[in-house]
């Protein structure tokens, strides 16, 4: 049993819970992964078990890994820390951590794909299963490699995405999966307010102010599943579009230029907003997510600086020029013929939205897992007015979609149909790459 010194009851309740199927909804920064990782842990100290966790990406499966560490030094037990690599059907290759015991236990952490999820017979930690892209996929592939050992178990742990009934998650939790779900399943649901009574030291009312997103407050801390049908990118959509291999933060020099053409969009704020880079390479018929950077309350000068570092690297690049950018849009397309200046009128917001909606939907663009983009692009709403005009925007408490603009103008650029009246000059590279070298 767990040491009750160091764990909230409802963390305590789910380490001994021993059912062989359990789903936990908790809501964010209430310990999920520190009890998703003791439960393995005392098993594997104790009998000669496997356990794989799968998480979004390799970044969060590296940081699970370090939560089952801390248990491992917690109990004494040492192990060998062990880095591989698990190569998937597409060829896209998955860094692999374990943990190997003295004793034969392993702990394996992969970043959640349905080769990984098939690949293993063990126990299986799905972590944050409701942002796993392909979720039907990986519960489809993992299943049945534990039908057959009654000894092994599923772990899914999340907080909510959206009502989707393509969302392997929301299934499992409201019994959508099987009739008998209810039945099958062990619960365990804490909202903010269960775990502050159960003694989490936190202050929600701040933690709310602070956050000033009440649909994220409600999801993210509440755990309610929102309606879809407000938003204009659903969470589905915008998750089909996610892959691990797309980066914010890729270096110049990393990039393979050989394997296509970069272009940029950038939406420009300066005191409330964020001023928003989106660097995209084409390849093929994809365009792949290489950077996006976020300046916030950055004077126009700096501004100018970071933009015009990348602008000689692109083939094109599309800025907003509205209200207050129109300075320094106008400046940029002055020094380099292939800026496109774009003012957001209504007109042209529904057009970029719409463009960017078709990229998601036909699955020509890789963005990040990124908790943030995934919620600013989901913040859009396609809205009618009473006089019967369309618009595109964001609520005012979900700030103004800064990253959705961003990317928005990177795909118009790569369109072949400027707004303004132009004639785009194609900007020569050394050869060299594009592409984060893999």
């Amino acid at each position: 049993m767990a040491d009750d010194a160091i764990l909230l009851p409802y963390q305590r309740a789910w380490v001994d819970d021993r059912s062989r199927f359990k789903i936990a909804m908790w809501a964010r920064q209430t310990g999920k992964s520190f009890a998703s990782t003791l439960e393995p842990v005392l098993e594997t100290v104790e009998e000669r078990r496997t356990w794989v966790y799968l998480s979004v990406g390799e970044r969060q499966a590296k940081e699970l890994a370090e939560k089952a560490k801390l248990h491992l030094d917690a109990v004494q037990t040492a192990a060998d820390a062990l880095e591989d690599y698990f190569l998937a059907s597409d060829g896209t290759r998955y860094t692999q951590l374990e943990y190997r015991l003295p004793n034969g236990s392993r702990h394996i952490f992969l970043p959640a794909n349905p080769d990984t999820a098939r690949g293993y017979t063990a126990s299986v930690v799905l972590d944050e299963f409701a942002f796993h892209k392909d979720s039907r996929a990986i519960w489809t592939a993992l299943f049945p490699s534990i039908t057959r050992h009654k000894h092994l178990k599923v772990r899914v742990m999340s907080t909510p995405n959206g009502a989707s009934p393509t969302n392997m998650f929301y299934r499992l939790w409201t019994g959508q999966a099987s009739l008998k779900a209810g039945q099958v399943w062990s619960k365990h649901r804490v909202d903010i307010h269960d775990a502050v009574r159960m003694g989490l030291a936190v202050d929600p009312g701040e933690l709310r102010a602070g956050l000033a997103d009440e649909l994220a407050w409600a999801q993210e801390y509440e755990l309610q599943f929102l309606d879809e049908t407000t938003a204009f990118l659903p969470y589905d959509l915008i998750e089909s579009c996610e892959h691990p291999q797309a980066t914010i933060d890729a270096a110049l020099e990393e990039i393979d230029r050989g394997q296509g053409d970069l272009y940029l969009g950038m939406d420009i704020g300066r005191r409330r907003d964020l001023s928003v880079i989106w660097l995209l390479q084409v390849v093929g018929d994809v365009a792949w997510t290489r950077k996006v950077i976020e300046l916030e309350k950055t004077p126009f000068r700096v501004q100018r600086e970071v933009l015009y570092g990348l602008l000689p690297h692109v083939r094109r690049a599309c800025i907003d020029e509205t209200g207050i950018g129109m300075q320094l849009a106008e400046e940029a397309r002055t020094r380099f013929a292939h800026v496109e200046p774009v003012t957001f009128t209504n007109a042209v917001k529904a057009d970029l939205a719409t463009t960017l909606r078709r990229r998601f939907e036909d699955k020509a663009l890789r963005i990040p897992i990124d908790q943030r983009i995934r919620e600013d692009l989901h913040s859009v709403k396609r809205v009618v007015t009473s006089a019967g005009n369309i618009r595109f925007d964001a609520d005012a408490d979900d700030g103004h979609a800064d990253r959705f603009w961003g990317l928005a103008l990177a795909e118009h650029a790569r369109s072949s149909h400027p707004y303004a009246a132009y004639t785009s000059a194609r900007v020569g590279f050394a050869r060299g790459g594009l592409g984060v070298r893999r």
